[in-house]
């Protein structure tokens, strides 16, 4: 059992936080923006000019699921004067929103370059095991519904296979103007996140949206990223 699982049972939690969540990906060398943990508005300024802006700022809370329903989520922010704002903006707004959660504090996160957002993912099934999915992510994952599954384990060819399923493998390839994308990073995560399920089997359901793939040879980053674990 990976560590961060280990103390999130320890904690009687079932969600990863959102730098758990980054932490485990990183062990299984899934890139991941520079990121930081900060408790005010002082460590904040700190962490965002050592990884340098923009930066996106999140409001860290073991009781938010979906932190862009509370207003918990501030993007391309670029000088200290507007990180200052942001927090003060999230702060009132969840709390205005979710009065029940507990702030924690910001995740600090350096914004990752325009690119084609997809999402990768996973859901446990009681007769299958884990289930793989590939598709288009951001706002078009319920909308066009274009997704490629898979039993975990997935290897490379059975990861390629699954990329050229969907039809926005096209968009991939380049399409109108838009450049080709670095095909051959998102293979890497989807054999690297099949992995982390199998050997994690606690992991009940999994989502890395967005994945920001960019142009080819520019790799692709997991941008966010929720894991929930089943009952012990």
């Amino acid at each position: 059992m990976s560590s961060v699982i280990a103390r999130a049972r320890s904690e009687g939690r079932s969600k990863l936080l959102e730098h758990e969540a980054f932490e485990l990906l990183r062990a299984y060398s899934i890139p991941t923006p520079d990121y930081g943990i900060a408790r005010d508005e002082g460590e904040a300024r700190s962490i965002a000019e050592k990884i340098g802006y923009p930066v996106a700022v999140k409001v860290v809370s073991r009781q938010i699921v979906h932190k862009t329903d509370v207003g918990g989520v501030a993007l391309g922010i670029s000088s200290p004067q507007e990180l200052e704002r942001a927090c003060a903006a999230i702060k009132a707004s969840v709390k205005a929103k979710a009065p029940y959660a507990d702030i924690e504090g910001f995740l600090i996160q350096r914004m990752v370059p325009a690119g084609l957002e997809l999402i990768i993912g996973a859901v446990y099934d009681d007769i299958f095991g884990h289930v793989i999915a590939f598709g288009l992510g951001g706002i078009f994952t319920e909308l066009f519904r274009d997704v490629s599954m898979r039993l975990a384990p997935v290897d490379e060819d059975e990861a390629w296979r699954m990329v050229k399923e969907v039809k926005a493998y096209r968009l991939l390839q380049g399409y109108r103007g838009m450049p080709p994308r670095d095909v051959h990073a998102i293979v890497d995560i989807l054999v690297k996140f099949s992995r982390l399920i199998v050997e994690n089997p606690e992991i009940k359901e999994a989502d890395l949206n967005p994945v920001i793939a960019l142009s080819e040879g520019e790799g692709a980053y997991v941008v966010d990223a929720r894991f929930l674990l089943g009952t012990p």
